[in-house]
């Protein structure tokens, strides 16, 4: 769908440097999703995987990939021409799809409309769960206990309800400190 040089904004990874490519084609459907424009995939026209890693290679050591929903995709080409030119990848995906491609970080963001995979929550390496109403928390609990005893785990406020749900957050973090606090920095500081 589109690509460019950024600053991770969000998550583990805030304020790196990283190259973000992402992915058309989404079948979540998130009513609070902020690249609806995204999800249907026959809006934007293939790029040449050499294409996207060559303009990686001009800009970044690490390429986040992101939707839409990336793993609707086999991502085993592009991760691998990605680590051949010595570029870290990342994914931020759903789960809600199989595992492709060789992945240096996995993001976690699961949804209740569709819920990972048990391979994507195994291997993930950092869950990311977005907070919209205070169910949220039990989800993000249900979530939490499937994914492996290394995996960072943060919640995050869904952007437009932040003002309401960032206090809940805080205080759940501190009743409850396995979990750390993910802002959306990129809005604040008005880059993509």
């Amino acid at each position: 769908m589109e690509e460019f040089y950024t600053i991770q904004g969000e998550g583990y990874h805030t304020g790196t440097a990283a190259y973000f490519i992402r992915i058309g084609g989404c079948d979540v459907g998130c009513h609070w999703c902020d690249v609806k424009e995204s999800w249907n995939a026959n809006l934007h026209p293939p790029t040449l995987t050499s294409t996207i890693v060559e303009n990686t290679k001009k800009y970044a050591k690490i390429a986040v990939i992101t939707g839409g929903e990336p793993l609707m995709w086999d991502m085993s080409r592009i991760t691998t021409l990605l680590q051949s030119q010595q570029i870290k990848t990342h994914i931020e995906t759903s789960g809600a799809y199989k595992l492709t491609g060789e992945w240096d970080w996995i993001c976690l963001s699961p949804k209740k409309m569709k819920l990972p995979n048990e391979e994507v929550h195994k291997n993930a390496d950092e869950l990311k769960m977005i907070v919209f109403n205070k169910s949220d928390f039990k989800f993000a609990e249900e979530q939490a206990a499937k994914v492996n005893l290394n995996c960072e785990l943060f919640l995050q406020a869904e952007w437009s309800n932040r003002s309401k749900m960032t206090p809940l957050i805080v205080a759940y973090v501190l009743k409850n400190p396995k979990w750390k606090i993910s802002i959306q920095t990129h809005k604040y500081l008005n880059i993509p």
